[in-house]
C-alpha cells in the first residue's frame, strides 16, 4: 500500500484516466498515487506485457527519479548484467567490441520486468483495467466524457495518452498517425532465438550493406537468446497482424546473409513472440490539448536507439511533479510539463535517428567506418569521454524539486 502523509495528499481531488501499461502509464500512476490522486490505467492488452526489450537508464537524472519513486534497488536487483557486444565477420571472428555502457547504460532491465515493478508498487492503490481501450473522447469545461471499446462509459478530470509509438490517445484527440510519425528509413524485428552459440549474457552484431543481425544473450539462460534484424527500406504496405506476411518480408530481406543468419532465420519459422515495426519517430506540434496530454513515446517517441524508457519515466516525474505544484491546476501544470520535457525529449530523439545506420550501413565503407571509429572510442584513453557522451542527452534537463 502506497503510503500516504500530509503532503501527498494534494491530488485527492484529482481523478485521471491513463492509456497504457507498459512503462509511462505504470510510472505515472506510480507518482501520482504517491500524492493521492485517484487513478485508473486502462490497457488493451488481457494483462501485463511480460520480456520485451531489454532497456538502460544511464547519468544522474534517470538515476534522481528511479530513487525518488523508489525503485531504483530493485532495477539493480533484477538488472539483465549485459556484458560486451562484439562486431563480428561474417566467419564469427571479431572486428571491434562494444563497451557494455555504451549498449546497456549504468543499469540495465528488461521492460516486463520494469513495467511488473511499477504494477506491483501501486495495484493496491490504482485501479487497472485490462484487455480494454478507449473508443472516445469528449471534453468539456468541468472533465472528461470516456467511452470504452468494452466497459462502461466513465468521467475523469484527466486523461493521458501513455499507449506507445501508435497511440490510441493521440489518435483520438491530436489527429490521425500519419501527421506525427517521421519513418527513418529502417525496420526492426526482434525474436527468441536458441542459443546455439553459447552465448552468456553477451551479443554478436553482423552488419552487411543495408542489414544486419545482432543475437545476444540478456539473462543467462543457456537455453536462450534474442534476435534483433534491423534492415534499410523504403516505406512497406503491411498488415501489422498478419505474422506469416512480416515473417515473409523479413525472410526476403536477409535471404542469402552470411554469418549464423540462416539458423535465425530459420528460428524464425517457429517464433511466436515476433515484434516488427518501422525505425521512427513522434513528432506532435503540442503535448496537451485541454484536459488530455501525451506521455512518453506517444507524444515524443523513438522506436530504438533515443532513450525512450528514460524520456518516459523522466516526462512521468515531471508531468505528476507539476501537478503536484500547480495543486491540481492542470493549466498551469500541463504547460509546464510541455516546456520543461520538450527540448529533453527531442534531444534524445535526435540520438536515434542513428540507430538504422549504426546496425545496418548502407554500403561497405559505412560499415567499416563505423567499426573504425568504434574501436577508437572504447579504447581506454577515451574511455571515460565515450561514456560522457552516451549520457549527454540523457542528462539533458534540469530536474524541479517536486513533493513526489
Amino acid at each position: 500500500m502506497t503510503k500516504q502523509t500530509p503532503q501527498n495528499k494534494s491530488l485527492t481531488h484529482l481523478s485521471v484516466l491513463i492509456s497504457g501499461a507498459s512503462v509511462a502509464g505504470p510510472a505515472l500512476a506510480l507518482n501520482l498515487a504517491r500524492l493521492g490522486a485517484r487513478v485508473t490505467v486502462v490497457e488493451k492488452a488481457p494483462g501485463l506485457r511480460g520480456g520485451g526489450f531489454a532497456v538502460d537508464f544511464r547519468g544522474h537524472v534517470h538515476r534522481t527519479v528511479l530513487t525518488s519513486m523508489g525503485i531504483w534497488d530493485e532495477i539493480h536487483a533484477r538488472q539483465t548484467h549485459m556484458g560486451r557486444q562484439t562486431v563480428v565477420a561474417a566467419d564469427g571472428s571479431p572486428r571491434v567490441d562494444l563497451p557494455a555502457e555504451m549498449m546497456s547504460g549504468d543499469v540495465e532491465i528488461f521492460r516486463g520486468d520494469l513495467a511488473r515493478i511499477m504494477y506491483e508498487r501501486t495495484r493496491d492503490d490504482v485501479e487497472y483495467v485490462f484487455g480494454d481501450s478507449i473508443a472516445s473522447l469528449a471534453q468539456d469545461a468541468d472533465g472528461v466524457d470516456v467511452t470504452f471499446e468494452r466497459g462502461a462509459p466513465r468521467r475523469f478530470d484527466l486523461v493521458v495518452g501513455a499507449d506507445g509509438l501508435h497511440s490510441n490517445t493521440r489518435r483520438l484527440v491530436f489527429g490521425d498517425e500519419s501527421r506525427h510519425l517521421r519513418f527513418l528509413d529502417h525496420y526492426v524485428a526482434g525474436f527468441d532465438v536458441p542459443n546455439h552459440l553459447g552465448l552468456d549474457r553477451t551479443g554478436r552484431v553482423y552488419s552487411e550493406p543495408g542489414r544486419a543481425v545482432v543475437v545476444g544473450n540478456y539473462d543467462g539462460d543457456p537455453d536462450r537468446a534474442g534476435a534483433l534484424l534491423v534492415f534499410r527500406s523504403g516505406e512497406l504496405s503491411y498488415d501489422r497482424r498478419d505474422v506469416p506476411g512480416i515473417k515473409r518480408i523479413l525472410r526476403d530481406r536477409f535471404a542469402g546473409m552470411g554469418w549464423e543468419v540462416p539458423a535465425v532465420l530459420e528460428a524464425l519459422e517457429e517464433a511466436d513472440d515476433l515484434y516488427f515495426d518501422a525505425i521512427a519517430q513522434i513528432h506532435v506540434d503540442r503535448l496537451v490539448e485541454n484536459r488530455v496530454a501525451l506521455l512518453g513515446d506517444a507524444g515524443y517517441g523513438a522506436t530504438m536507439g533515443g532513450m525512450g524508457t528514460g524520456v518516459a519515466i523522466v516526462g512521468a516525474h515531471v508531468l505528476a511533479g507539476e501537478l503536484a505544484l500547480a495543486g491540481g491546476d492542470f493549466r498551469t501544470a500541463f504547460a509546464e510539463y510541455e516546456t520543461r520535457i520538450r527540448d529533453f525529449a527531442k534531444g534524445c530523439q535526435k540520438i536515434s535517428g542513428n540507430a538504422g545506420p549504426f546496425f545496418a550501413p548502407p554500403t561497405e565503407r559505412r560499415i567499416r567506418s563505423r567499426d573504425r571509429m568504434y574501436r577508437i572510442l572504447a579504447s581506454r584513453p577515451l574511455a571515460r569521454f565515450f561514456k560522457r557522451l552516451t549520457e549527454k542527452a540523457a542528462t539533458g534537463i534540469r530536474l524541479r524539486e517536486y513533493p513526489c
